[in-house]
């Protein structure tokens, strides 16, 4: 039979033992060194100048002086000297200066999971597996982000406009359809047969909130007097409804829907033309085309063109509906 303890070595006292006092007296001090072990620090190599009776550490890495070869120890200061304890596998100590949980894990200290611990993870698994790309994975019928009072953001950050911002929806781990700042600042939806080629849906203009689709298109353009401005159908033909924005002036004699075709034999073709809208064809327009006092339209090769001669600076509101 050992004549110490098989965990905390601590001494038996032996028949026939003479000042059993002293080898009972060792046992209760290893007992009150490890029991509840609370550590003054884990990061210490060098022992402190003024320890007091009782204090204990966990001797870092690089131990010197009197701490020398004891890195990874329970060191107790006791009777002006230091008492060393080899920690064995699953001991568990508070490091009351980090205020952690530590495990030995039978080659060093570390912290248990905790609150802190969780900080600055490289990765995170829940239900499945995280690699370097996909550092934070979770699998199960659903996530939940909820409030603490208030509202809750889900806020999705890319480093440059050239970079991707995006919410990607998978079938058997293809992608199907995209939502979000895809390689440029648009806000756009896109979707895929085969994760491979990609159609834009919609995309929205940042600066000016302006939607596009492959047949359907809206915005507004700003004119300034005897000036004209361009735009470019989302398709080669189609409808286009076209009216000025004027909060002051009633909008609706300065509006028209048109039937266009701009591909190889361009047309423009009135279907409601109110008296202070003009359709002048394929007339090339300069700024000072159209008759003073209105707005025409004329049609060109791959776009279509608006001249304001209404005698200021106008907002035109139009609306495409054609082909892709």
């Amino acid at each position: 039979m050992s004549d110490t303890s098989p965990n905390l070595s601590m001494p038996y006292i032996l028949p026939s033992q003479a000042q059993k006092h002293v080898t009972h007296n060792e046992a209760l001090r290893i007992l009150d060194t490890l029991a509840q072990l609370s550590v003054l620090a884990a990061d210490l190599s060098v022992p402190p100048d003024s320890p007091a009776e009782g204090d204990r550490y966990i001797i870092a890495d690089g131990a010197s002086g009197a701490w020398a070869g004891h890195e990874g120890a329970v060191a107790s200061f006791f009777g002006a000297e230091w008492i060393f304890h080899e920690a064995a596998p699953g001991w568990l100590a508070h490091d009351r200066a980090a205020g952690q949980i530590l495990h030995f894990d039978g080659s060093g200290w570390l912290p248990l999971p905790g609150p802190r611990v969780l900080e600055n993870l490289e990765r995170a698994g829940v239900n499945a597996a995280a690699d370097d790309t996909t550092r934070f994975s979770v699998r199960s019928e659903a996530s939940l982000f909820s409030h603490e009072g208030a509202g809750h953001q889900v806020k999705i950050n890319k480093a440059g406009e050239a970079d991707t911002a995006s919410l990607l929806f998978q079938n058997d781990f293809e992608g199907r359809a995209e939502l979000g700042l895809a390689g440029q600042d648009d806000f756009s939806i896109k979707v895929s047969p085969d994760g491979s080629n990609w159609t834009t849906a919609i995309s929205v203009e940042p600066a000016r909130g302006i939607a596009r689709m492959p047949c359907l298109q809206s915005g507004i353009v700003e004119i300034a007097n005897d000036s004209v401005t361009a735009i470019t159908p989302p398709g080669s033909c189609g409808f286009l409804f076209v009216t000025i924005v004027d909060s002051v002036y009633s909008q609706a004699p300065h509006s028209g829907i048109f039937v266009y075709d701009i591909g190889l034999t361009p047309m423009l073709q009135s279907l409601a033309l109110a008296p202070s809208m003009a359709n002048l064809g394929t007339t090339t327009l300069t700024g000072t085309t159209g008759t003073s006092g209105r707005s025409s339209l004329a049609v060109g090769a791959g776009e279509i063109r608006i001249e304001n001669r209404f005698g200021s600076f106008r907002k035109y509101s139009y609306t495409f509906i054609g082909s892709d």
